[in-house]
């Protein structure tokens, strides 16, 4: 890949923010949700394969002939002297939070794209779909030198909003960086994630999980058990792919390491990590009950999504 000053305009390695606004034609046929109409009495827009979108309250008025007696406020009933319901209408909408990851760690690709750019294009993909459904989005961008919330709104602004601050995080990245890695970043960002999450948000994940650890999966699970969460981990397959021989020369650009794959050692402790992450992250996805869908950055983003999104979807309506 070349470096950020030789590569002006290589969407392989930096996104911008128009770019990523032109990712909204591809978005429209993703589906966080089940394609068949739910028959239920009270139903919303179609029948969720995630959590349920529930019941907001809306008035207290009269009782009247054939209302539920269960649907009594009782309290009310007996300040008033007369009785008195609570009258439910089924949420309209489900807020969504995008949450995606543009530290130093994601810039690294080896066919397509750089990680970065495979994750930004995931995130605006699905912020595209969540505002087509007519929902509010919004999100966090994870960067080593801070991090950028874009606060849920029913709007193409906020998903500007969200393509801007992407492309402004993802432009810092090149082979000279000079900011130090910041591996808690992404734990920072589930703990402010948590403060506003409180209960039926849809949250996107969007990392190659680095830095993660027990705080990680704690703060996960934290937010799983009142809302929807799904794991996109974006990976690059050259770790799963090594040569069996000969050197490597990994390059920026300007910048330039060899990985002399020839020995057994390097080969052992590259394949020993990249295992081990593995192993982690699909016990977490069984322990846990998060979607972990992988998505490769040397092939195209959308399509990827697309029938990930599909898959995960028709398992659970086998269940």
């Amino acid at each position: 890949m070349n470096s950020r000053a030789t590569a002006e305009g290589d969407e392989r390695i930096h996104v911008t923010t128009e770019g990523l606004v032109a990712l909204e034609s591809q978005a429209r046929d993703l589906t966080f949700v089940q394609r068949a109409r739910s028959h239920q009495q009270l139903a919303g827009r179609m029948q969720s394969a995630l959590r349920g979108r529930g019941l907001i309250f809306e008035e207290l008025r009269q009782y009247l002939p054939g209302d539920d007696i269960r649907s009594i406020d009782w309290r009310v009933t007996a300040r008033t002297g007369g009785p008195v319901v609570r009258v439910y209408d089924e949420e309209k909408e489900r807020p969504a939070i995008v949450i995606v990851d543009q530290r130093i760690n994601m810039f690294f690709g080896s066919r397509r794209s750089m990680k970065s750019v495979t994750a930004a294009e995931a995130a605006m993909l699905c912020a595209w779909r969540t505002l087509g459904s007519g929902d509010r989005i919004g999100g966090f961008v994870i960067g080593d030198t801070g991090i950028a919330e874009i606060k849920p709104h029913r709007s193409r602004n906020a998903v500007v909003a969200l393509a801007d601050a992407i492309a402004r995080q993802n432009a810092l990245l090149c082979a000279t960086y000079t900011e130090k890695a910041s591996p808690a970043r992404l734990d920072e960002t589930l703990l402010q994630v948590a403060n506003i999450a409180h209960h039926d948000h849809l949250l996107i994940l969007i990392t190659d999980f680095d830095g993660h650890g027990d705080r990680t999966r704690d703060l996960l699970l934290r937010l799983s058990s009142r809302n929807d969460v799904i794991c996109l981990l974006i990976y690059d397959p050259f770790l799963l792919e090594l040569p069996r021989s000969g050197d490597i020369v990994v390059s920026g650009g300007g910048l330039q390491a060899q990985l002399p794959l020839g020995r057994n050692a390097v080969r052992s402790s590259i394949d020993t990590f990249a295992r081990r992450r593995g192993r982690e992250l699909r016990a977490w996805q069984r322990d846990l009950g998060l979607p972990m869908l992988p998505v490769s950055s040397a092939e195209e983003t959308a399509p990827q999504l697309r029938r990930l999104l599909e898959q995960a979807a028709w398992r659970q309506r086998r269940r």
